[in-house]
């Protein structure tokens, strides 16, 4: 199965992050392209995948997490403003036969990125 995935686990909770919004763009020389919007669900997952096999192109991507609203939306008490309230992550995918899964493991001061499967 080829295409683009995500997940975001909580790590301050130890819980999936759920209604965390991600856009996904595309990024090239002439400039930076919203590819799309979506909102994760109780599982901390997407309903859909970001990008399905027909979808996947060879290129550069940029994920961008609005994780600040989510930490706002659980009563930590947290500064003003806030040390991490959009997270982007910038990535290749270089061969669109396969699948790319990028969760992202957060706290409100600290997060992690990784390839997975």
């Amino acid at each position: 199965m080829s295409g683009l995935t995500t997940h975001i686990l909580d790590l301050t909770h130890g819980l999936p992050a759920s209604n965390v919004t991600i856009e996904l763009y595309s990024v090239s020389n002439a400039g930076r392209y919203l590819l799309k919007t979506t909102v994760t669900n109780a599982d901390g997952r997407l309903d859909q995948p970001l990008l399905s096999g027909e979808e996947t192109k060879v290129g550069t991507y940029e994920l961008v997490f609005h994780i600040g609203d989510y930490f706002r939306s659980k009563n930590l008490t947290l500064p003003d403003p806030l040390f991490l309230d959009i997270v982007p992550v910038r990535f290749g995918i270089s061969n669109i036969e396969s699948h790319y899964h990028v969760p992202l493991l957060v706290s409100p001061y600290g997060y992690q990125i990784y390839r997975g499967s």
